[in-house]
């Protein structure tokens, strides 16, 4: 449930986003003050639909975390307290995160596989990344910029539909790990099996790999 409340929310902030840019984009194209109060309360809606998925994300991201120091407790994990700090350091936001996922994906199950999963990490940390530097460009160089506006929004969109699939494939990765038959749905909730653990995913990459 977790998962899907993450997702869920990750795609409605994506989606008010483009709402947001085609507000902003009137504004500066056509400047009234209809314009102008509309841009500003589509922008408010927004920042609280991006707050609420960035606080679900976190929120799974330390499950997640907890849930694979279950599965590989040897394995090179982040703390607690900084699979959720270091996402508010300046600078480090743009480099440490991405190596918090690809750990806790690893350490997930056997199943991971090196070369696709990874690319769908990067591709995602990729997106996310230069949809921070396009916004930045342009709220210094040229704020109404409309290419500049697409291309962050353009940028925007892939990064949400790739951390969706980020997230389901770690969610589904730790439910067979963790011998559940509903992975994606309940994974998180108290009391589900933990019993089998690298076991069950060693035999799902045997499947994978038929």
């Amino acid at each position: 449930m977790l998962a899907r409340c993450a997702q869920a929310a990750t795609a409605v902030a994506a989606a008010a986003d483009v709402f947001r840019a085609a507000a902003v984009g009137d504004h500066v194209l056509h400047a009234t003050a209809a314009s102008q109060h509309r841009s500003g309360l589509v922008s408010t809606v927004f920042v609280d639909l991006m707050t609420v998925a960035v606080v679900l994300f976190l929120v799974w991201l330390a499950r997640s975390r907890r849930n694979a120091q279950e599965l590989s407790p040897r394995a090179p994990l982040p703390g607690a307290v900084w699979t959720v700090g270091a996402w508010f350091v300046p600078v480090v936001n743009f480099i440490v995160p991405r190596r918090f996922v690809l750990d806790i994906g690893r350490a997930s199950s056997l199943a991971w596989r090196e070369k696709r999963d990874t690319t769908l990490v990067n591709l995602w940390w990729a997106a996310w990344v230069a949809h921070a530097l396009v916004l930045t460009v342009a709220n210094r160089t040229d704020p109404g910029s409309m290419p500049l506006l697409v291309l962050a929004e353009a940028l925007m969109i892939t990064a949400a539909v790739l951390l969706v699939l980020v997230i389901e494939r770690v969610t589904t990765l730790q439910g067979f790990a963790l011998g559940d038959t509903a992975p994606a749905a309940r994974l998180g909730q108290a009391g589900a099996p933990r019993t089998t653990g690298h076991a069950a995913a060693a035999a799902n990459s045997n499947r994978e790999g038929e």
